[in-house]
This record gives structure tokens, C-alpha cells and sequence, in this order.
């Protein structure tokens, strides 16, 4: 296994800071091109909060050399696939492609890096302004169950903490975005030296670095920036959150601060997720949707960040079963945990789940090329897959039990949402 995870790679930094990870493999005629700008909703500020998600879009819309929107018709028209993402702590951009076409997907990554600005117009910011007021409508406010994240994180964090607000930001600063505003945060942070590049897949090294030179190289280095710094401030008590919402069957949300990305306890609580609703041998979904047949369906999983942690409950109660009960039967199958722990048996077959899923993604070029930039980025090492999967094998089914105890003793927010009520006056 350990010939499999310890792979061989090189990396370089570009004299702009740009860091670039080459990875070959051969076995198919394709290559990823993977770009992580170290910016996401977390750079923001209150008050001006949705900027790294509008780039999400606004990297589509054209730079100096490429008209607008003509970024996917040329991977498309090439044979390959694009998209990007935005997270709390990073935005990603990547392309799979036909690997002789490996030139084209440098090019349009770094004439957005480079010269995205000098086509940025007041029209095309307008444009994606009203793209991502839609997007919000339709994914968070017209959404059933839309409004959870966002309620959930800014009960748990402060209002000064950079995880306050949601990723795709709050309607009200949407609705302000202003050209000078989008200018100012694209210098600040869409620059090569606080980005990450990993080309993987059918190449050869020397080549594929002298194309990386050839198109990045001339983009200039931006100017140095304070690090996202985190208030101190923690839930001192329980915070419990009633919403209305336009669905017909209740549920019930617990969420904990816990620890940050690839910390030790960070996969500690990967495991005891999946002891709890791994599967349909999950301790709650045993004992709430088979034995108590209180519960439609369960889950619950840790999302790790740079600078923190979460474990979220989620279970939606079935018709004429109150979200107190449903609570209730959670708390006891914690309770028992925090108490007792959990069998050897257990623990065994969740670490195999654990394991085995994190390899087989890893047979993904896509996955494989994103996860080495993950490393790259938050840990220096492109080549952390072992040290990654160490920190599995070296808990025993005691940490699960330390874990619990350690976590679900703390304050948590708990949200119901909860079907509007109707109104029947006349």
C-alpha cells in the first residue's frame, strides 16, 4: 500500500512565488491542470462578504487574450471538462483534458491570473451580480432546507469570525458589490505567489514545466498580506434556532466546534462519524431509523478548515414525530458513547470504511491532482498521502470514546426547521 500513496513527484517555485507540482502518470493520454488560490469567504470582511465565490464566475467571463465565456468552449471543443469551486479557505479552478492540449489549459489559467482586470467592466460585474443573487435564491432562499449553513455558522461563530458568513456571501452585500471593491480583491489575492498549480497525469516533466514557465512566468508577484486572523471567542452555552420553511417533514441539526484540517482529533471524528452513520450499522441509524423508526434518515460527519472544526447531526424526523424526541434519541446514543465507547468491532470496521474510501478516490485523476494540491497548500508536502493515513492507524477504538467526551460535552447549536405555519384566518 505504501508503493501506491508515496508517489514521485516534482515541485518548483516560479520567481513570482507561484508554486508548481508536476505528478506523471501514464497509464491514460489525459492531464489535470489543478489551481488553488490560497483565498476564500474567509479573506472577507463583514459587510463585504461574497467576493472570492463572485470570482468563482467572473474567471469565466474573459481576460486580456480569451472573449468572454470562451474558456469552457475551448476545453470543451478540446475534449476536456472544467469547473471551479469556493470553500471558506481556498478557490480551485481545474481542467481534465486530452493531454497534447496541455498548453491550452496553461494558457487560459494564466491569462485569467494575469489579465483578468483589463477586461473587468461594470457590465460584466452587473452581469454575474445578477447570476449570483439568482444562485443564492435558488440554492439557499427558495431552497428547502437552504438557510441551514448559513444559520448554523453564524450562531456558531462570532460575528468577527472569518467562518461568520456564508461562501456565497449575504444577499444585502451582493446587492452592493462595487467595481472598485472586486478591483481591489483580485490584486490583493489572485496572484502567483498565494496560488498552488499541480499538473498531473501524461507528461514529461521538463516540457510541462517549460510550458508552466513559458505562460506564468512574466505574471508578476503580488504584494504581501496580513494573515486571516480568528477572535478567540467560543460558544459559552447551547444556542438553540427554530426556522420556518416551506417542507413537510422537520429537521433537526447539532453542530460542535471541534478541530481544524489534519489535526489529530480531525480524523478521530472522521471515524466516530462513521461509526455513528457510516452505514445501516451506524449507532444512530440503528437505533433511530430501525429500532425507534423515529427518524426518516440521519447523518453526521466532521467539516474541517484551516482554522477550526464542525461536527454536524443532521436527522429529519418522520410525520407526527417531534424534533424534542428525535433530539433526545441522539443525545442517548452519545450519552452511551461518552459513558461506555464503542466495541473493538466497531472501530475496525470504521477505520477499513475510512481507508478504503480515501484510497479509491484516489484512482480519480481529478481527485488525485486536487488532493496533492490540498496537501501542497496546507501542509507544504505534496507527498502526505502516508503521513495523512498514519493518523488513522495510529487511534485505537479509547480515542473514539476521549473524542466524544471531549466534544459533545461542549455547547453546540442546535437549528429545528420546521414547516411554515399556515395561517387559516379569514
Amino acid at each position: 500500500m505504501n508503493e501506491i500513496l508515496n508517489i514521485k513527484y516534482e515541485k518548483h517555485v516560479l520567481e513570482n512565488g507561484l508554486e508548481v507540482v508536476l505528478y506523471q502518470d501514464k497509464s491514460l493520454p489525459i492531464v489535470s491542470v489543478n489551481l488553488w488560490y490560497k483565498v476564500g469567504s474567509a479573506n472577507e470582511v463583514d459587510g463585504k462578504t461574497g467576493f472570492a465565490h463572485l470570482f468563482e464566475h467572473m474567471m469565466f467571463q474573459g481576460s486580456k487574450n480569451v472573449p468572454k465565456e470562451k474558456h469552457f468552449k475551448f476545453i470543451e471543443e478540446a475534449g476536456g471538462n472544467l469547473n471551479g469551486s469556493t470553500s471558506l479557505d481556498r478557490t480551485n479552478y481545474y481542467e481534465t483534458l486530452p493531454s497534447n492540449s496541455l498548453e491550452l489549459a496553461l494558457w487560459l489559467e494564466s491569462d485569467r491570473m494575469g489579465f483578468l482586470l483589463e477586461s473587468l467592466t461594470q457590465d460584466k460585474l452587473d452581469n454575474q451580480k445578477d447570476v449570483v443573487m439568482n444562485e443564492r435564491r435558488q440554492r439557499y432562499d427558495n431552497q428547502p432546507y437552504g438557510l441551514a449553513w448559513e444559520i448554523i455558522f453564524s450562531n456558531l461563530f462570532p460575528k468577527k469570525h472569518p467562518y461568520h458568513w456564508p461562501t456565497i456571501g449575504w444577499m444585502k452585500d451582493i446587492e452592493k458589490f462595487e467595481l472598485d471593491d472586486v478591483i481591489d480583491f483580485f490584486k490583493k489575492y489572485y496572484s502567483p505567489n498565494n496560488a498552488s498549480l499541480v499538473v498531473a497525469g501524461d507528461i514529461e516533466y521538463n516540457s510541462a514545466l517549460q510550458l508552466v514557465k513559458k505562460y506564468f512566468d512574466e505574471i508578476p508577484k503580488g504584494k504581501p498580506f496580513a494573515e486571516v486572523s480568528v477572535t478567540s471567542e467560543i460558544l459559552t452555552e447551547n444556542k438553540k434556532i427554530v426556522h420556518q420553511d416551506n417542507i413537510q417533514l422537520s429537521k433537526i441539526y447539532l453542530a460542535w466546534e471541534t478541530a481544524k484540517l489534519y489535526d489529530t482529533d480531525d480524523a478521530t471524528l472522521d471515524v466516530l462519524s462513521d461509526i455513528l452513520t457510516g452505514s445501516k450499522n451506524g449507532r444512530l441509524f440503528q437505533s433511530l431509523v430501525f429500532e425507534k423508526q423515529i427518524a426518516q434518515d440521519i447523518s453526521s460527519f466532521q467539516y474541517s478548515a484551516s482554522l477550526t472544526g464542525m461536527f454536524i447531526i443532521i436527522a429529519t424526523a418522520k410525520p407526527e414525530v417531534s424534533l424534542d424526541e428525535l433530539k433526545a434519541g441522539i443525545e442517548e446514543v452519545l450519552a452511551e458513547i461518552i459513558e461506555n465507547g464503542i466495541t473493538e468491532k466497531e472501530f475496525n470496521r470504521a477505520i477499513n470504511t475510512v481507508k478504503s474510501s480515501f484510497i479509491y478516490s484516489l484512482q480519480n485523476l481529478n481527485s488525485l491532482a486536487n488532493q496533492i494540491n490540498n496537501y501542497n497548500t496546507n501542509l507544504g508536502e505534496p507527498n502526505s498521502f502516508i503521513p495523512d493515513l498514519e493518523r488513522f492507524q495510529k487511534l485505537d477504538y479509547v480515542s473514539i470514546k476521549i473524542a466524544a467526551n471531549k466534544y459533545f460535552n461542549n455547547p453546540y447549536v442546535e437549528l429545528h426547521i420546521v414547516p411554515k405555519e399556515v395561517n387559516n384566518a379569514n
